[in-house]
């Protein structure tokens, strides 16, 4: 049966030529107007049109959601060919989808049934082995991790040190000797242990929640940076699980971190040796009071000579997490998949 057609129809049966510009210039019409009121639904249409790598994010890490939309990882970080997106209807499309640990629910009735080919999973942390739990339920599930750890297939350390020839030094006025800030204080941690018994041979200075003296994001540095001294002191010690305690409460605040965590060693693949006091370094918590206390001028300076060389750079923005993933794509190991991935997290 023929098709129905809407043009009106010249007496020998063909649409006059009048009725189809103007169908054409109505359509066109249209489609500039969706264009024009949302640019972002049409872009998302064919995201592998430029062929960018799409990355499907099935949960973003963090209760708030940022923008992702347009070229984002190129508009902000310079990293090209890189197309965030949220929209789990593009899965057939993406050739990653990322699944933070924090947002997995329990079971696997929320992630995709079918896995397209070639398309790979990544599951993303930024918590210790302490404070990760469930991870039996998801082995043979992921082909990339991306943590902290430095043996992770895309690594996200919290900060690093990169290279700044300006050759100073900046020590803010110090006007008292310690500082912590603890949001999240329980008794039976090992930072709580050191802190009791460290705080009977000095004063330390404690601010955070867990005090009652809460510090708003821009009071946090400048109350910090008043200390010459900062316990940087990880909630759980385990390899590489160097946070944000030392490289923005500490070393962007220009005060000398004293650190607990991993051993000095660990410590030594992120920064200088002469950058940071440990305390494993001491026989005892009163050595490590009296060493602070009695710490001469000179002495203190030398803690700052990393200043010469290089300035802190910290990752707290998970748009340019995301995107790292894009320029760690073409080294990315093919075909594996992780088939115990509590083991490998906890080693």
């Amino acid at each position: 049966m023929p098709r129905a057609s809407m043009l009106p129809r010249l007496p020998w049966g063909w649409p006059s030529v009048k009725a189809m510009v103007t169908a054409g210039v109505f359509a066109t019409t249209l489609w500039n107007l969706r264009c024009f009121l949302n640019p972002s639904e049409v872009s998302r249409e064919d995201p592998k049109h430029s062929e960018s790598l799409v990355v499907l994010m099935w949960e973003w890490p963090s209760k708030q959601v940022p923008n992702i939309s347009n070229d984002i990882c190129h508009e902000l970080y310079g990293i090209t060919g890189c197309w965030l997106t949220m929209e789990r209807r593009l899965l057939g499309q993406a050739d990653v989808v990322v699944f933070p640990h924090t947002r997995l629910q329990p079971g696997r009735d929320r992630l995709p049934k079918e896995r397209p080919p070639g398309q790979n999973w990544v599951w993303v942390s930024l918590e210790s082995p302490s404070n990760t739990k469930g991870l039996a339920g998801w082995n043979q599930t992921f082909n990339w991790v991306m943590t902290y750890k430095r043996d992770s297939d895309i690594f996200i350390p919290y900060g690093k040190l990169v290279p700044n020839q300006s050759a100073t030094v900046n020590i803010p006025t110090k006007t008292n000797l310690v500082s912590w800030v603890i949001s999240n204080y329980h008794r039976t941690q090992k930072r709580a242990e050191v802190y009791r018994n460290l705080s009977r041979y000095l004063r330390v200075n404690i601010y955070g929640k867990a005090n009652k003296k809460p510090l708003c994001k821009d009071c946090l540095l400048p109350t910090t940076s008043k200390s010459k001294f900062y316990l940087a002191f990880e909630n759980s010690i385990h390899q590489d699980y160097i946070t944000e305690k030392l490289w923005r409460n500490s070393l962007m605040a220009s005060t000398v971190p004293v650190v607990l965590g991993p051993p000095r060693a660990n410590y030594e693949q992120f920064i200088p040796a002469d950058s940071f006091i440990h305390v494993d370094d001491f026989g005892s918590l009163s050595e490590l009071a009296t060493f602070l206390r009695t710490m001469n001028s000179s002495r203190y300076q030398q803690f700052f000579a990393w200043q010469k060389r290089y300035s802190v750079k910290l990752f707290d923005d998970w748009r340019e997490r995301i995107c790292t993933i894009c320029t760690a794509y073409p080294s990315l190991p093919r075909g594996q998949i992780y088939p115990d991935l509590q083991s490998w997290f906890n080693a």
